[in-house]
């Protein structure tokens, strides 16, 4: 899965393709809830009750955390298992995908730490 890069490429159309792999990859994490709800299925490390993760992730109401978790679902980060039953329970857990964003989330969680402590060293050198 994880490919060399070639960051110096010479050639023009592959930097485009690389511009727009990385947009359509961050248009999939777009949301003010979605990556709270990647990180919250990500310390559950299984499958985890809708009323959990509701409860897990503050300030959102049923309606944004339905709304965003179906575009999760939808853009395979997301499994959701309903079972029959009265009454009916749901479970949400990363799915093969949404577990492979691991790395990318680690080293984007990395730079930012990154950047607050370059942003904070330099307002106090100010």
């Amino acid at each position: 899965m994880k490919q060399e890069r070639i960051w110096n490429c010479e050639d023009p159309s592959q930097r485009m393709v690389w511009a727009e792999t990385t947009t359509e990859a961050l248009q999939v994490l777009e949301g003010k809830w979605k990556i709270i709800i990647i990180c919250q299925l990500f310390a559950a490390k299984g499958p985890i009750r809708f009323s959990e993760l509701e409860r897990l992730v503050t300030g959102v109401n049923q309606k944004m955390l339905i709304q965003q978790l179906r575009q999760l679902e939808s853009d395979g980060i997301v499994a959701r298992t309903v079972y029959p039953q009265v009454p009916p329970r749901v479970e949400y857990s990363l799915s093969d995908i949404g577990i492979a964003l691991g790395p990318a989330m680690e080293a984007l969680i990395d730079w930012a730490e990154e950047k607050r402590r370059i942003m904070a060293t330099k307002s106090e050198a100010e």
